[in-house]
Order: structure tokens, then sequence, then C-alpha cells
């Protein structure tokens, strides 16, 4: 048997009491649904509507619209007013008839019946997360 001296001993000892208090991190347990509405779009719908205090909108809630290279959303009229940010790539955005270019944390707003359509013509996945303004 090799003899230890007192540094390495110590150093061991460290190292295994560490070891032994590492714990992995967990991941935030957040409820959501995914649902697919259009070709390589998928519409993650967090659960939970929040109590909203800007007059006029009684709850808030969020979801993510992450959009593949190539994709598109279908241009519905927007169901109720939203605040909406790019979190992650660059997406073109056709609004009432204009078009920008929203790139990462870009922030704009629709309202009720507005006419809006996105394109992801990247080559990365783009993420838009949409806080929904529910009167």
């Amino acid at each position: 048997m090799n003899k230890i001296d007192r540094r390495s001993a110590l150093g061991i000892g460290l190292a295994a009491a560490s070891a032994a208090m590492m714990k992995p991190a967990a991941a935030q347990a957040t409820g959501y649904k995914d649902t697919t509405p259009w070709p390589g779009v998928v519409v993650r719908a967090y659960d939970g509507d929040t109590p909203s205090l800007i007059p006029g909108f009684k709850t808030v809630s969020m979801l993510d619209v992450i959009m593949q290279p190539g994709s598109k959303t279908a241009g519905p009229p927007m169901m109720n007013a939203m605040v909406c940010h790019i979190t992650e790539g660059e997406l073109r955005i056709e609004q009432e008839g204009k078009t920008f270019t929203a790139k990462k944390n870009f922030v704009w707003t629709c309202d009720k019946g507005t006419d809006e359509q996105a394109f992801n013509d990247g080559n990365v996945v783009g993420i838009m997360r949409i806080t929904n303004l529910n009167a």
C-alpha cells in the first residue's frame, strides 16, 4: 500500500466532501401545453392566468411561439390585446399591411382584431414570447 501524507489526505477528504454535497440542478417545474397549429411552429401555452393591475384587463397569460427556419403562422386576427417579444432569433412580421423585422429583444404590441402574420426567414429557431392581456 502506498503511503499518503497529511496534505494528500486533506485534499482527498475535501474533494469527497464537496462531491457529496453537490446536487444536480433541477429545472423549474412549470406547467405548459404544446400544440403544433402550423408546420414547423409550436405554441407553448403556460398554465394559469394572473390577475392584472392594468385597467380594462382582468388577467394576463403567457405563451411562446417557437418557429423553425422556413416556417410561418397562418395570420389569424388577434383574439385579444398582447405584448410580443422576440427572445431568440429573428422574425419577419406583417402587421396590418406593414412589414418589419423583429430581431432578438424587439418588443411590439397588437390589439384585439389586429391582422398579423409571422415568418421565420432565417436559419435559426425564432421564439416569440407573447403576454396576453385578457379583458
